[in-house]
């Protein structure tokens, strides 16, 4: 009996080692991939101002007559006379569209009250209205202010401001995405400079950025990007001659004129703002 309370025991202890030694296994994973050598991982931070290429603004037309078909071919040769002067510009350059709505305007009366009332009933209809909405993407962004004389030289009721912004060519991008990786190039040796190590081959280049936010890869020390960024000087794609850029005005200007508007009393100076471009990369070294 105490021989085979002995055997028990012993087996319940090598139950637990081994259930020790499994638990013990599991709390240590495999070991990441960059573990056989130091590396260091640099995160390359570029910025550049260039100046917006593109712009937005749009102008909204009414036509008010009593009857609906002639409201209705009034603001179509509003429509008309605004495209024919817009077109001048370009269809590359300057993207029209158009939309409209008809609103019935009702008969009016005062209640007890003395409020004022619309008797809204298809017999009691006075006078219908047509606003036409005409928005220009400007694909040029010199030509904004032209273009919003001209619209200007319609007289809308009511109008928007123009709006800026950057869309830039793949040129641009590419050079952003080479001056990150160099940039990440130059932090990695300053810093291994200071460490007093030698750096040593690329082991990983991510466009991204992404790679160098991983908590196995860093172990917490990422900064989340409030690191300071390098001010890349990306020249802007150049413009087109100056002497196309004014045959364009002035094609647009004679149209203009032939169609009945004059731009020229509706002009403000209008200034291109610069927009920020940013970009990043990560790359890891061996450290030698």
């Amino acid at each position: 009996m105490r021989l085979f309370l002995l055997a028990a025991a012993l087996s319940a202890i090598a139950g637990g080692a081994c259930a020790q030694s499994e638990t013990a296994n599991q709390a240590f994973a495999r070991a990441p991939w960059w573990m056989d050598k130091p590396i260091i991982a640099s995160l390359g931070q570029v910025w550049s101002e260039v100046p917006a290429n593109r712009a937005r603004t749009q102008a909204v037309y009414e036509v008010v007559d009593r009857d609906a078909a002639t409201a209705t071919r009034g603001a179509a040769d509003k429509v008309r006379t605004l495209t024919q002067a817009l077109t001048a510009f370009g269809a590359e350059r300057a993207v029209i569209s158009t939309s409209f709505t008809i609103t019935p305007l009702y008969e009016q009366y005062r209640d007890r009250q003395g409020e004022v009332n619309d008797n809204a009933r298809a017999d009691k209809i006075e006078r219908y209205q047509v606003s036409i909405t005409v928005a220009v993407d400007i694909r040029d962004a010199r030509l904004a202010e032209e273009i919003y004389a001209t619209l200007m030289a319609g007289r809308p009721v009511s109008s928007e401001p123009v709006t800026f912004r950057l869309e830039p060519d793949n040129e641009t991008l590419t050079q952003m995405s080479k001056l990150a990786v160099a940039d990440a190039r130059r932090r990695a040796a300053l810093n291994t400079e200071a460490a007093g190590a030698h750096l040593g081959a690329v082991k990983l280049i991510d466009p991204t950025g992404r790679a160098c936010q991983t908590d196995v890869l860093l172990t917490g020390a990422f900064d989340g990007g409030r690191g300071e960024a390098y001010a890349a000087m990306v020249p802007p794609p150049p413009p087109p001659p100056a002497p196309m850029m004014d045959m364009v005005v002035t094609a647009a200007r004679r149209k203009a004129a032939e169609v009945g508007l004059k731009p020229d009393d509706f002009r403000l100076p209008l200034q291109v703002p610069v927009q920020r471009l940013n970009d990043r990369a990560c790359v890891v070294f061996t450290l030698n």
